[in-house]
């Protein structure tokens, strides 16, 4: 009932806030309550990239190892390892800087008007001469062949300028 959510929102705000043993208590309620141990390392995936993100990018691997683990073995042998993943994860430094920046992203899709700005000429793949002849790929610096990065524009001409890890595109 409404205790799975509760218990499932106390653990990922006790791993947020960086409490190890509350987020242990809270595991291990939910475990020893008969929860799915896949509910709960799913969970975890996805706050590895919601709330610890570029702090620590090495957190999304712990979690999909301990979801892989949890399938493997399965209960009760795979408690550890979610147990792990718990405590990695809140004492892991905390960054929602990509999750706030693609809310951002969707925020400005949502609210354009009109038709989508196509993709710039230069970004477009050219597999064939009629698109080599109209313009497709032209232009493009292909960053690998240079020993600094190159000045190029990868956003539709609409949207330069726009920072989706500074601001809101309305």
């Amino acid at each position: 009932g409404e205790e799975h959510y509760n218990c499932i929102s106390a653990l990922h705000k006790s791993m947020r806030g960086s409490d190890e043993n509350a987020s242990l208590y809270w595991l291990a309620r939910m475990l020893e309550g008969g929860e799915d141990p896949l509910y709960v390392a799913r969970r975890l995936v996805r706050f590895a990239s919601e709330d610890i993100g570029l702090a620590d990018p090495l957190a999304l691997t712990q979690a999909v190892a301990a979801y892989q683990g949890c399938h493997f073995i399965g209960m009760p042998e795979c408690e550890v390892i979610l147990a792990q993943c718990v405590v990695y994860f809140a004492r892991a430094p905390k960054s929602v800087e990509v999750y706030r920046a693609y809310s951002n992203v969707k925020e400005c899709l949502r609210m354009h008007t009109g038709p989508l700005p196509p993709v710039p000429l230069h970004l477009r793949n050219a597999p064939t001469r009629l698109m080599k002849n109209l313009g497709y790929g032209k232009g493009y610096k292909y960053n690998p062949m240079y020993k600094e990065p190159v000045e190029q524009d990868y956003l539709p001409e609409e949207l330069k300028g726009t920072d989706f890890f500074k601001e809101r595109k309305t």
